[in-house]
């Protein structure tokens, strides 16, 4: 029976989305303050205003759906890559991914 050994491809798609997750979530938390502090009113009013506004609103919401995207390739990408492989395979996802 061929020897099986821990993914390491795996092992740095859990990484990648533990480093990633809180960056999005740094990221969402640093324009939504902003974003409300403006959506306020009590910042700037006026047409212009209301332009910057809409615009604003669409920058956080594309934002935000980046965001939401990266993490669920990851997720996808993560639930499509099995716990165990050969050495061999591990191997040649170590090297081809440039991995330790």
């Amino acid at each position: 029976m061929t020897e099986m050994v821990p993914n390491p491809l795996r092992a740095a798609l859990v990484e990648a989305l533990k480093a990633v997750e809180p960056l999005i979530k740094e990221i969402d938390t640093a324009i939504d303050g902003p974003f409300q502090k403006f959506h306020s009113g009590k910042v700037w009013s006026g047409p212009t205003a209301k332009r910057f506004d809409v615009e604003f609103g669409q920058y956080r919401g594309r934002s935000r759906r980046a965001g939401e995207e990266v993490v669920a390739d990851i997720r996808a990408f993560l639930a499509r890559t099995p716990e165990q492989v050969t050495v061999e395979e591990a191997k040649a996802i170590s090297s081809r991914y440039g991995l330790a």
